[in-house]
């Protein structure tokens, strides 16, 4: 998606008071955009924390400022300065981490970003943009660069299948429809889904949604897909980020709140930074069960 997000962002360039910060990162992709900016897209250096520090005090100029990074480097080295000096503050500063989930396999844990949006949402004034196809960043960066509330920006990998048509877009779509479980996959994992799932037959096919904006307070369930699960009786969440603190665990308590539980609730996660080996973001999603062959096994049990 890194191409992508670098025509949305030179798409906003024209804005004189945007300024872009790079943790010494985004070579053979972000050329067009520097070449946009000029002096207003700056190499901060590997140095993360005075980074996010630098840009929190533009912000508080009135500066509208972004913060690019690998994931982990965008959220986790720099925590402490996220929380004091961006969201204590209510500035609008947008983190774009690229390499969400198991992006960087290959790399290991130090690279995994599976704790990101659940770590950055404990915190006041946040929100979360997870897009789900390549097609989804000139909207999703118009989103996060008209809100006020700070943003984390989770880039991975478009994974449609071939001659598929991406709907317009919205924080929840649904992406197949059927008579079956209700699946709802955060980001990019919902289209690795859809191939597998539009090869059912309609009676078992799963009705799959995708949700790309957090957290529910601010982005609500809608009355269609309530509807569904409570009509299917069985609802799978999916998404490439730990259990305590993701997505299922937010969905779950909110919908106990409201006395809207399925019958069956199955949560697919990313179950580790360390394994014995180490491969591609496919072979880590395969430990994890998050792959479509061990969803449709679960399902065909449900």
């Amino acid at each position: 998606m890194r191409l992508q997000f670098c025509e949305a962002m030179v798409a906003q360039s024209a804005n004189p008071a945007m300024l872009f910060l790079t943790g010494d990162l985004g070579f053979m992709a972000l050329e067009p955009l520097q070449n946009a900016m000029g002096q207003r897209f700056i190499n901060a250096g590997v140095a993360e924390q005075n980074m996010v520090t630098v840009a929190a005090g533009l912000s508080r100029q009135g500066f509208a400022v972004w913060v690019y990074s690998i994931a982990p480097f965008c959220y986790a080295r720099p925590f402490e300065q996220i929380r004091n000096d961006i969201t204590f503050h209510k500035l609008p500063v947008r983190l774009v981490g690229n390499g969400g989930g198991y992006g960087y396999g290959v790399m290991g844990p130090t690279h995994h970003a599976i704790e990101d949006y659940g770590v950055l949402l404990c915190l006041p004034n946040m929100s979360v943009y997870v897009p789900a196809f390549d097609e989804d960043l000139a909207a999703v960066v118009a989103r996060v660069a008209g809100s006020d509330r700070a943003a984390y920006l989770r880039l991975g990998r478009g994974e449609k299948p071939q001659n598929y048509d991406v709907p317009a877009y919205a924080p929840w779509r649904q992406l197949t429809q059927g008579g079956g479980a209700v699946v709802i996959a955060v980001g990019p994992l919902a289209g690795s889904y859809i191939g597998a799932f539009e090869s059912l037959p309609f009676e078992t096919r799963p009705q799959l949604w995708a949700v790309t904006e957090l957290p529910l307070e601010i982005n609500p369930m809608p009355t269609e897909l309530s509807e569904q699960i409570k009509q299917a009786g069985v609802l799978c969440v999916a998404e490439e980020h730990v259990r305590r603190g993701g997505f299922g665990s937010e969905l779950a308590l909110h919908m106990a709140a409201r006395g809207q539980t399925p019958a069956k609730f199955h949560h697919l996660f990313a179950s580790a930074h360390h394994f014995e080996r180490y491969g591609s973001q496919g072979w880590l999603r395969r430990q994890s069960r998050l792959d479509v062959d061990s969803l449709l096994t679960l399902l065909a049990c449900a």
